[in-house]
């Protein structure tokens, strides 16, 4: 069986176009969804059984962004799972191709579905190891090659960033052999015409002249992107593009920020290596869908909250008697004064004088799904616009910001609602419309909206409240990595003074993840924010309260 032979048998299996090729010596096979990697230096037949099975996996949905997600960093999980999922798919695979028939003998199918393969691998249930020529599952090159947005495009009126290939982090283990000229036969169009000028452009003829479907297949001024760059190749320069406006420095706050971030690897900072860009959400809201959800436990517990409750003495009625007021009563009036009967002291929370950002995430990953099919987004968006309403009615300012990034010179923390403005309809308007899409530098955008919390907060007291469904990811950014980055950008706004408080809000990230990602800092999860309104005042509390004691930065 030749290579083109292989790869028409991936693509009828997969039910997709894919590629096959040779992995590096020493890894195992595995797919990132284009591209098949079979094992370097094995036979033809030792070649054609790793293809069935990530081809297999592929065409049955077993590597659907959905399930892959749980099987992120979980090296284990995804072992068990790929035993599992491998020998259903195979023996699925029997009914119409004879070839997998022999290559799933001897497996055991325990499942009936992907779901169910997933659920038993997060058990505590025994599952045989896989045959080595199953290969790998790899969720970090799946997820990456995947459609970045599940949600919908902003619009033109929205800032859009735009990079250069360049300037995304190389990635080691996804190496994307050429595009297969067989295949790109094959997915031509066909007809004479169509054939004949797709075969003058792989042979160096020039273009036709006339109108043809193929060349729509293939422009004249088309550009080949490699995802890897040679040892000795140039980068490139990094090229910005600000569309829907004429004046792209009025649109960005703080005119595109550089922020270093934590390298847990090497145990340094890495200087100036995030630019975040905070801007003016200005898409088209429809005013009428812009009510907020109340919520009146989280009100009586949110106003609860005093930093520096005071008394204060020599009132006309209060809680009780002031000694000291009615000790210099008695001396006037025996003085022949006749003083007002101040002689009451009362307990009142002054010193509240708390400043608020609310920073949501506004990433592809928030649009996992709880049991009842409402996503982690709109729980997001909802108890953003609760908790901006409510502390806003209490007297603090309150400000609100989304972010998203797609690499670590585009970190965007789109303005919904500023300190400068109240929480008016078209700003709830706004928050409601917020689509997510893109990937999650998280340290980047802690770092970018605690510097707007302390430059314009205007308060002494300030809290980064985060709604973020606590999974970091990004180009090059993923795993301890990013678990680190994040932890080490909250401990570093804790030491400047600002509180840090983040809830995860409808997502399933377990319990040990937080802690990974948010360290020390004050965290909640809950399935709604109904759940946590009970003990809001806790969670405050306990976050503010550690401003007296700022935490050092450890390396």
């Amino acid at each position: 069986m030749t290579a083109s032979e292989l790869r028409l048998l991936a693509t009828f299996v997969a039910g997709q176009s894919v590629d096959v090729a040779e992995a590096p010596p020493g890894v195992a096979a595995h797919t990132n969804g284009r591209v098949i990697y079979v094992s370097a230096g094995r036979s033809v037949v030792e070649w054609r059984r790793e293809m069935l099975v990530q081809s297999a996996l592929l065409g049955a949905g077993s590597l659907n962004p959905r399930l892959v997600k749980a099987l992120r960093i979980r090296p284990s999980v995804a072992r068990r799972y790929l035993a599992l999922e491998g020998s259903r798919v195979l023996a699925a695979l029997t009914d119409t191709l004879p070839l997998a028939a022999g290559l799933s003998s001897g497996l055991t199918v325990s499942t009936t579905s992907a779901e169910e393969s997933l659920k038993m691998a997060r058990s505590r249930g025994k599952v045989a190891d896989p045959p080595d020529w199953f290969g790998v599952i790899r969720p970090s090159q799946l997820l990456s090659s995947a459609a970045p947005s599940a949600g919908t495009r902003p619009r033109d009126t929205e800032l859009s960033v735009k990079f250069a290939s360049g300037d995304t982090p190389d990635d080691d283990e996804d190496e994307t052999p050429r595009e297969s000229k067989i295949l790109k036969l094959f997915q031509t169009p066909l007809g004479p015409q169509g054939i004949s000028d797709f075969l003058r452009k792989l042979l160096g003829g020039s273009g036709s002249t006339g109108p043809s479907a193929a060349g729509a297949e293939l422009p004249v001024r088309s550009v080949r992107r490699a995802r890897a760059a040679g040892a000795h190749a140039r980068p490139l320069p990094t090229r910005i593009h600000f569309a829907g406006t004429t004046n792209p420095a009025a649109a960005v706050g703080v005119g595109g920020a550089l922020y270093p971030e934590w390298d847990v690897h090497g145990n340094r900072y890495r200087p100036q290596w995030c630019r975040v860009v905070d801007f003016p959400l200005t898409m088209s809201a429809d005013i009428s869908a812009a009510d907020v959800p109340h919520d009146d436990v989280l009100r009586q517990r949110l106003s609860r909250i005093g930093l520096g409750p005071k008394v204060l003495r020599a009132r006309p009625d209060g809680d009780e008697l002031d000694v000291e007021a009615l000790i210099d009563l008695v001396v006037d009036l025996r003085s022949g004064y006749s003083p007002p009967e101040h002689v009451y002291s009362e307990r009142r929370k002054l010193a509240r004088n708390l400043g608020v950002l609310i920073l949501v995430d506004a990433s592809g990953s928030a649009t996992d799904t709880d049991p009842n099919g409402l996503a982690v987004h709109d729980h997001q968006r909802r108890a953003a616009a609760t908790l901006a309403a409510t502390l806003e009615d209490l007297g603090d300012r309150v400000a609100v910001y989304a972010f998203r990034s797609d690499g670590r010179h585009a970190v965007q923390l789109p303005a919904i609602k500023p300190f400068e403005r109240r929480l008016g309809a078209l700003e709830r308007a706004r928050l409601n419309q917020l689509q997510p899409s893109s990937y999650t530098r998280l340290g980047a955008a802690i770092r970018g909206a605690g510097e707007i919390l302390k430059t314009q907060a205007g308060t002494p007291n300030r809290l980064l409240l985060v709604l973020s469904d606590g999974f970091p990811y990004d180009h090059g950014y993923e795993g301890r990595y990013a678990e680190a980055d994040a932890r080490k950008s909250l401990e570093e706004l804790r030491s400047d003074g600002v509180a840090c408080l983040c809830l995860s809000i409808g997502a399933a990230t377990a319990t040990d993840e937080l802690e990974r990602v948010f360290g020390s800092a004050g965290y909640a999860c809950g399935a709604t924010l109904a759940e946590l309104s009970p003990r809001m005042d806790e969670l405050f509390l306990s976050s503010l309260r550690e401003l007296a004691a700022p935490i050092p930065l450890r390396g």
